[in-house]
């Protein structure tokens, strides 16, 4: 995902804030989502080095590709969204 992870839902929320419902909301899950996951893959690249790191990478990628999908599902609903070990920079 990159920082496009990070850009494009910024982008979306500043532009589309007083059009969609909800928007700030989910905005602000998905950005909390993306920085607590570029936290948690710079530790696990860290912890490579003792091995322990080369377990935790493939679920953090699982977790990263499967999430955003189920909650974009989600949201498409209406109904809420959660993301697994989100550390809450925005509120």
């Amino acid at each position: 995902s990159g920082f496009g992870g990070i850009i494009v839902p910024l982008i979306l929320w500043q532009v589309k804030k007083e059009e969609i419902r909800d928007i700030d909301h989910h905005a602000k899950q998905i950005i909390n989502f993306q920085i607590s996951y570029y936290i948690y893959f710079a530790v696990a690249a860290l912890l490579c080095i003792i091995f322990v790191g080369v377990l935790i990478l493939p679920i953090l990628g699982l977790i990263a590709l499967i999430f955003p999908i189920l909650n974009g599902i989600k949201a498409n609903n209406g109904e809420p969204i959660n993301y697994p070990l989100t550390i809450q920079f925005l509120k």
